[in-house]
């Protein structure tokens, strides 16, 4: 029985099975079409998802000294992927998008990660870790468009309402650090300063434009449930008149 366990849940890797998976990442990564056999290695791209953000987590604060033991460990980036995937999978879920499946979305968001590696080595100097960001970002574009169907509106609001809800709620979790910071007026300068002035202006934009994009998924919404009624409400064509004419 517990042998019969251990294949279960840690199944024997197979080389093709892995550079399957690794190739499928590879052409993701690059903006290419791909089309995962989830149904066959699905735990394996899940496996590579979710490891690849457990290592970007502890790349993310080995060098941080005031990290909690639970980020050292890099828990918070493994638990990142789920939550993340929770949350655009019941997001986007009302706007009735093609063959859309929690599991799916877990697997894209999975996905994105191993470009998050940039974080545990020291290359700041000759990359910009804000292009990880940019590509995380540019993959969600093409997975909205290519994966769940949407074009024009729909695919803006699928893609800025999710980045702009995580955005305003990690900044005001963190809004006490922010007040202290500018009280104190930022006097001691740091390398990142730059990046912390690229996160204020983005967590204001986001403050803004939620609002704005709240409405807009609630209009779509609204035209997606006139569309449905109309469409029920319309008399069937043919079947009637040619009752009719028979009798």
């Amino acid at each position: 029985m517990a042998q019969g366990l251990r294949m279960r849940w840690a199944p024997r890797l197979d080389r093709k099975d892995v550079a399957e998976v690794l190739g499928t990442e590879l052409r993701f990564l690059t903006f290419r079409s791909i089309r995962p056999d989830l149904k066959r290695l699905g735990p394996l791209y899940l496996r590579l998802g979710l490891g690849s953000a457990w290592l970007v987590g502890i790349g993310r604060y080995w060098h941080h000294p005031n990290a909690d033991w639970w980020q050292y460990f890099g828990f918070g980036s493994v638990i990142y992927v789920p939550t993340l995937a929770l949350l655009l999978w019941g997001i986007l879920w009302p706007l009735r998008p093609r063959d859309w499946r929690y599991k799916n979305v877990l697997t894209f968001v999975g996905m994105t990660a191993p470009p998050g590696l940039l974080y545990a080595i020291p290359v700041e100097r000759m990359f910009s870790l804000d292009a990880a960001q940019a590509r995380r970002v540019a993959l969600l574009v093409l997975f909205v468009v290519r994966s769940a169907g949407f074009r024009g509106m729909k695919a803006a609001v699928a893609v800025l309402l999710p980045l702009a809800l995580v955005v305003t709620v990690l900044t005001m979790l963190n809004l006490e650090h922010v007040v202290m910071d500018g009280m104190g007026g930022f006097s001691q300068s740091t390398p990142n300063d730059a990046a912390y002035t690229v996160l204020f202006w983005l967590s204001a934009l986001s403050f803004i434009l939620s609002p704005v994009l709240l409405l807009m998924y609630v209009y779509i919404l609204f035209q997606q449930r006139r569309s449905r009624n109309s469409s029920a409400q319309s008399p069937p064509s043919g079947g009637d008149t040619g009752d009719q004419s028979a009798a």
